[in-house]
């Protein structure tokens, strides 16, 4: 009985305390506790439905209506980046919009920082040419300048990568490439363009389009603080801080649910069942954009735009002018927190680590050992025995990463992208082969490094090459390099690698 009541004194906050520590004494304690125990928004919940000490309001400032949890959850988002700088009014805002708790947008804090930027330092395996993101925000790009897109002021190709000196002072925390193109976002939501001067087909520009071979700022998104962009064929959106998406170009006929020209360089606000949601990962593919929302329900995943080939997920081939939520993971008990874009099919890692596949599965990309096309996500069941963290998608390959940092591959294997060598050397390995169940990259196990990110070409016009990023630090390329995309020499009969190589750049 002495034992009962002790435990209820401390749990309920009793002031009779007889020697213990009553919570209710001091409340602020426990808040520091709370707070530096860093404890995920589900925690913070569960606090709230066993012990009614925490959902009592906490009379502290700034809100003396707050619960205990509900203010550690305030304090953990003011100490993100991201947060600090907003006003209060922008605070409501995006409180309200993740359904009117702190802790929600704590949650919706953290979704984000775990799919627009998993690690500090970032590779970008474009169309041609590649990007890093070191750990400071400088940046680095090599490998095919034809329209400008590596920054350098020039259109000479770069075998090297090579410091872009023109943003020196700016911090970059995020990157995308298209055919072409270049867009980059600083750590203050600015976003920098490059390369063909066309939002809307990167692929072979717009009437009247021209090169910009340097950074200029995308004047037209001031005062939308961006923290992620995707270029698609035909259209390329950005993320706000807010979790709104917005669109530039290709919306004749409404298909990205309004009506603009492809040359238009004004963002569009993405409407419909996206409007009032916030969301955390954009992933583009071709002619198609996959969103991954943080409702207060749980995750769930909406897409739009082309259909062909059953990729966006809904069980048909039909295309959708406006933002659709793919109903398939409820049926599945999916919860997914990761998305990716293929050029024609899609992926999702959820958070029990299983990773779904859909759309268009020429060459075995689907990994579910067959070419057919799948109109729903399904389960890659060769996948069940290991726990997946990130997933990547290009034209016709999908890579997987797991909690153990081993790399799995299947699809197409043109230009050695997909790292597999199935003889003793490289000149007796079949690396053109195509895989249609994920495998082991076992050139990559051979490194003994653990792998935090893949990236890969995701076009349907240039050959493919492939990065690893360790997390040591290295970083690791293969695939096609016959424009110095991969950022290491090859010899004169050369033209792709099909082992990993270390390329000599400093990440830290």
């Amino acid at each position: 009985m002495q034992t009962s009541q002790r435990n209820q004194r401390l749990c309920y906050g009793s002031s009779s305390s007889h020697g213990e520590f009553p919570l209710a004494t001091n409340p602020s304690i426990v808040l520091h506790v709370l707070t530096e125990c860093c404890l995920d928004p589900q925690d913070l919940a569960r606090l709230e439905a066993t012990c009614s000490f925490f959902r009592h309001a906490a009379n502290f400032t700034p809100d003396v209506t707050l619960s205990l949890s509900e203010l550690a959850a305030l304090d953990m988002c003011k100490r993100r980046a991201i947060f600090r700088p907003m006003t209060s009014e922008e605070r409501e805002s995006l409180k309200e919009s993740c359904g009117g708790s702190w802790k929600l947008v704590l949650r919706f804090l953290k979704a984000g920082e775990l799919c627009y930027r998993r690690e500090k330092i970032q590779a970008i395996a474009g169309p041609g040419h590649s990007i890093v993101v070191t750990k400071t925000g400088a940046v680095y790009t090599f490998g095919s300048s034809s329209s400008g897109q590596l920054g350098h002021g020039s259109l000479d190709e770069e075998w090297r990568p090579r410091l872009l000196r023109s943003l020196q002072g700016v911090r970059i925390i995020q990157a995308t490439a298209g055919v072409g193109r270049t867009m980059l976002i600083s750590d203050t939501g600015r976003v920098y363009a490059f390369g063909k001067d066309s939002f809307g087909d990167p692929e072979y520009g717009g009437p009247g389009s021209k090169n910009i071979n340097t950074p200029q700022i995308v004047e037209s998104l001031n005062g939308i603080f961006v923290v992620q962009a995707a270029i698609g064929n035909f259209f390329t959106a950005v993320l706000s801080r807010e979790g709104r998406v917005y669109t530039f170009s290709w919306g004749a006929d409404a298909k990205l649910g309004h009506q603009t020209e492809p040359e238009d360089q004004k963002p569009q606000l993405l409407r419909g069942a996206l409007e009032n949601k916030p969301v955390v990962q954009i992933a583009a593919g071709y002619c198609y954009l996959l969103a991954l929302t943080c409702q207060s329900t749980g995750m769930a995943v909406y897409s739009v735009g082309c259909g062909l080939g059953g990729k966006l997920g809904h069980g048909t081939r039909s295309d959708e002018r406006w933002p659709k939520m793919i109903e398939h993971f409820q049926h599945l008990r999916l919860q997914p927190i990761a998305v990716a874009a293929g050029a024609w099919h899609a992926a999702v890692v959820s958070e029990d680590g299983r990773v779904c596949t859909w759309g268009w599965g020429r060459y075995g990309c689907l990994g579910h050992g067959n070419e057919d096309c799948e109109l729903l996500p399904k389960v890659v069941e060769s996948l069940q025995g290991v726990k997946a963290v990130h997933v990547a998608t290009g034209d016709y390959t999908t890579f997987v990463v797991t909690d153990a940092g081993e790399v799995f591959s299947c699809g197409c294997g043109e230009s050695s992208s997909l790292g597999h060598l199935s003889g003793a050397t490289e000149g007796q390995a079949n690396r053109h082969a195509n895989v249609l169940r994920p495998e082991l990259v076992s050139s990559l196990k051979q490194r003994n490094e653990k792998v935090l990110q893949i990236s890969l070409t995701n076009s349907v016009t240039w050959n493919a090459h492939t990065f690893a990023l360790c997390d040591s630090g290295r970083l690791f390329a293969f695939g096609a390099g016959d424009k110095g995309q991969l950022g290491t020499e090859l010899l004169d009969n050369e033209s792709e690698r099909g082992t990993p190589e270390l390329v000599d750049i400093n990440l830290s």
